[in-house]
């Protein structure tokens, strides 16, 4: 039995600006982007630097890229969903290339109220989750949990404080 093998050159498509337009325009509908998930996005379609700033001004202007209401849904969604900290988001946001002005109003959109309530909630499941630990190993679980979340650390050691007493 022979095999045959066939070599297949993989045919870039070609796409008019205003198409890439409208490609991208749909990509920040569908979901929030920062300017550095559309740049990276530009980048699959090689780009001359003029068409490139041309689009990006396109996305600006018609508000389709907007690096405040990314921040903000950004931190929205990761607390409410996820349970993130504040540091976690900081860090995840920086990670992107966020303004600090930008992260600063995407922390605005947390509750202080909520956050704590939703800090000892976690705590508490996490805590009920174990078994038959001492006390000390307990806390030093739940500290590098709520660390990992991204909680600051005197709010996790009064959490756990609170909850051992």
């Amino acid at each position: 039995m022979t095999l045959l093998y066939f070599s297949m050159k993989m045919k870039k498509a070609v796409f008019s600006i205003e198409e890439i337009k409208r490609k991208l325009e749909r990509y920040c509908v569908y979901q929030d982007r920062c300017h550095k998930e559309v740049e990276q996005k530009l980048n699959e379609y090689n780009l001359i630097p003029e068409a490139r700033d041309m689009i990006l001004l396109h996305l600006l202007q018609e508000n389709f890229l907007n690096e405040e209401r990314f921040a903000k849904s950004f931190a929205r969604g990761k607390f409410k969903i996820k349970k993130w900290g504040r540091h976690r988001i900081v860090r995840e946001l920086k990670i992107r290339d966020i303004s600090e002005y930008n992260v600063k109003k995407g922390l605005e959109e947390i509750d202080a109220d909520e956050y704590m309530e939703v800090l000892y909630t976690i705590t508490e499941k996490k805590y009920n989750s174990f078994t038959k630990e001492r006390e000390l190993e307990k806390k030093r679980k739940l500290y590098s949990y709520l660390n990992y979340r991204g909680y600051e650390t005197n709010l996790i050691y009064q959490v756990i404080n609170d909850l051992f007493e």
